[in-house]
């Protein structure tokens, strides 16, 4: 489905449709004060609904491709439901309005507006020339992409090179491992090193981390596994680019005047980055409180600004560079519907995860501390890296930075290691399922769109399980011991 056949305000309706009426209708109802949900007092079945999404998303491809393909903002919807309504009715319509008014406006639209300004921004830039996806050049591609990740963010590098990577690998048989591969570096690892690079590390620099801490304590992890991961893939797309021989005649036609269209796009990548920047150094003062969630007028300055890029982007992008580039907003739709889903239905989950050892996963918590309660960098690195996998990266950052103590001049000082090993955990382990990072999800559909055979979700967590977690082992003994 390409832009001209789905306009933007058609995006945002059907993004919307699905579950939307029940719950505006619950939060225009809904008293203007509620008190907050202490995860502690809450039951472990209060995560079904969360756990019956991943499942969801994780087996009906699988089983049902077709009508996954055609219902999931409905699946998704349905599972929030499941979890709003018995929560309305349990703890009355004021709590509920509150975390859903919470969900919206501090996490979920902030995050799918970043999302969607770098999606289309990224995607008015077309690369020109029909690149050949030798082993050398996928390897180049991969690098270029891994350290554009940690200043223009996962997310706008890898939607600004997947498309020229499957256009240079659309001769060849086997082309899944190039998306995996790209999917470990350039849409997590590479955006390790800055704020700007993954939603986590922007959460930390709004908590007091300053900007060039994370690349001055985590640079040494992020290079050895760039090295790693990168000499891995050029082995591996060597073997399979020798084994497949002669390759068929490359589809995209030879252009070989190197260079980019939608230049545009460059200066409006460099305002979302502006933006993003401002929202975190300026502080206004201004604060509005809506149903118990504070929003800043930073924070609304730069979501009006992203709207506005997108808006500017798609206006003046040529309409060749949309169709040179296949774009469609069939990638964004799915990880937008899918993650309104997820950042609902992880409300009671996050709550229990916050109420510490006195909450149902008490023992997650107990898990990276001390006999004598000092802490144990080890045990934060794959606690925040595991529930990363799963959970949104990003509130489980602010998990484990609040449980290692939540002041940034300590975690920064003698704490270092501490939250070294929760940056890296979040960042890193956010590869290792497809929803462990909004780019993975987006990656994949692009890929599938151009008819890679993907493989499924736990097919995937076979790669990155078989890949990554021996090199996490590794990164464990050498850095946070």
């Amino acid at each position: 489905m390409h832009l001209t056949a789905f306009p933007p305000t058609a995006f945002l309706h059907r993004l919307l449709r699905p579950g939307a009426l029940p719950l505006l209708l619950l939060a225009l109802g809904a008293p203007a004060q509620a008190a907050t949900l202490d995860g502690g007092q809450l039951s472990v079945l209060w995560a079904v609904p969360f756990i019956g999404i991943l499942l969801s998303i994780a087996i009906w491809p699988l089983v049902g491709p077709g009508f996954w393909h055609h219902h999931f903002g409905k699946i998704a919807a349905a599972w929030a439901l499941l979890f709003l309504v018995p929560f309305a009715a349990v703890f009355g319509p004021g709590m509920a309005a509150a975390g859903l008014v919470h969900a919206l406006l501090a996490e979920y639209v902030p995050f799918i507006l970043l999302l969607t300004a770098l999606f289309t921004v990224s995607g008015g830039i077309y690369i020109r020339g029909n690149l050949h996806g030798t082993p050398a050049l996928n390897t180049g591609i991969l690098l270029v992409g891994g350290l554009l990740a940690s200043f223009m963010g996962t997310t706008g590098a890898s939607m600004l090179l997947i498309r020229p990577l499957l256009r240079a690998n659309d001769n060849r048989r086997h082309n899944a491992h190039v998306v995996i591969f790209f999917i470990f570096i350039v849409s997590n690892i590479g955006g390790s090193l800055t704020p700007l690079g993954d939603p986590p590390l922007f959460l930390g620099f709004l908590k007091g981390v300053t900007f060039f801490w994370t690349v001055g304590h985590i640079l040494h992890d992020t290079v050895f596994l760039m090295v790693v991961l990168l000499v891995l893939f050029y082995l591996l797309d060597n073997y399979l680019y020798r084994k497949e021989g002669v390759t068929p005649v490359d589809p995209t036609p030879d252009n070989h005047r190197f260079g980019f269209d939608g230049n545009v796009n460059f200066v409006l990548l460099a305002v979302v980055v502006g933006l993003v920047l401002m929202s975190g150094i300026w502080k206004s003062g201004v604060v509005y409180d809506i149903l118990g969630t504070h929003v800043t007028l930073q924070g609304l300055v730069r979501d009006v600004g992203l709207l506005a890029v997108t808006v500017v982007s798609l206006i003046v992008t040529p309409k060749r560079v949309h169709q040179n580039n296949q774009f469609s907003w069939g990638p964004m739709q799915e990880v937008a519907k899918l993650f309104a889903g997820i950042f609902l239905t992880i409300i009671p989950v996050i709550a229990m995860l916050q109420a510490g050892v006195n909450g149902p996963f008490g023992a997650v918590v107990r898990a990276v501390t001390n006999a004598d309660g000092s802490h144990n960098p080890a045990m934060y690195f794959w606690a925040t890296g595991l529930l990363s996998s799963f959970l949104d990266n990003a509130p489980t950052y602010l998990v484990f930075f609040n449980t290692a103590g939540g002041d940034p001049v300590q975690l920064m000082g003698p704490l270092a290691t501490t939250l070294a090993a929760i940056s890296a955990g979040a960042v890193f382990m956010g590869a290792n399922t497809y929803i462990g990072n909004a780019p993975n999800l987006m990656v994949k559909a692009i890929a599938e769109d151009r008819g890679v055979k993907m493989p499924s979700f736990f097919g995937y967590m076979a790669w990155s399980f078989g890949i990554l977690v021996p090199l996490f082992l590794i990164v464990t003994f050498l850095f946070f011991r």
